[in-house]
């Protein structure tokens, strides 16, 4: 199996690790991510691991970039033949004082970006015997949740709220046009968990003093979902406990 992940920090490497290490050899796992460096860092640090049975890869992929989205496309293509799942993850949480500087980057990276990779990629999807496509969103791009007033509030944060609800309709229209065609689609919510997301430094990457979880247990949920334990809930928007409203 095929999996391919952008992986070189939080839920991404997270979820590279869990598919890695886990009792299962079948699991071949594409890292991905802008920074190849970055990315070969990230496998050489999964393979040191003692407890590896997956095999690992790293490629560059930088979904607001069309001719790295093409690169990577022909070399999964030229290589492999067909792609068994496919993680969309990357994520842009930016939070800048000016309102179109971060709509622009939001939006570029959590929803133009994730489509223009699932439709270039979807032809080696539905190759596979039972294909899955995982968009990675937040419970922040609820509309439900987010019209409820308990709901924390953080400065200037609705166009990474926007961009996660527009990327929930991408995988809802996806997976209406495709899961006829045996595509099991999954928008996923991993939950508050220590992530990149928010800034590198440690501050940041923990929540802000809010306790931030585990991003290995966000790579558990993935994992279910490409073992099959939640196909009952294809086509809806998953956490590690249930289904969040749209």
């Amino acid at each position: 199996m095929q999996s391919h992940i952008f992986a070189n920090s939080g839920v991404g490497f997270a979820t590279a690790k869990v598919l890695a290490t886990c009792q299962s050899p079948i699991y071949h796992i594409i890292m991905t991510g802008r920074n190849l460096t970055k990315v070969q860092s990230a496998q050489t640090q999964i393979q040191s691991m003692p407890n590896v049975k997956g095999t690992l890869a790293a490629l560059e992929l930088d979904v607001t970039d069309d001719g790295s989205i093409n690169r990577a496309f022909k070399t999964v293509e030229e290589q492999y033949g067909h792609l068994d799942a496919l993680i969309n993850n990357a994520a842009s949480g930016s939070r800048d004082s000016d309102i179109k500087t971060r709509m622009q980057a939001c939006m570029d990276t959590n929803v133009v970006g994730p489509a223009v990779v699932a439709s270039m990629f979807r032809p080696l999807l539905l190759k596979a015997t039972k294909p899955y496509s995982i968009y990675v969103s937040s419970g922040a791009g609820s509309m439900t949740r987010a019209s409820q007033s308990s709901v924390h509030q953080v400065s200037n944060d609705e166009a990474y709220r926007a961009s996660k609800a527009a990327l929930n309709m991408l995988a809802v229209k996806e997976h209406v046009d495709y899961s006829q065609k045996g595509l099991r689609v999954f928008t996923m919510s991993p939950g508050f968990v220590v992530s990149n997301l928010r800034g590198t430094d440690e501050y940041a990457r923990h929540g802000w003093g809010q306790n931030a979880g585990d991003p290995e247990v966000s790579g558990q949920t993935i994992m279910s979902l490409l073992q099959g334990e939640r196909d009952a809930d294809v086509g809806k928007f998953v956490h590690k406990d249930g289904v969040h409203p749209w």
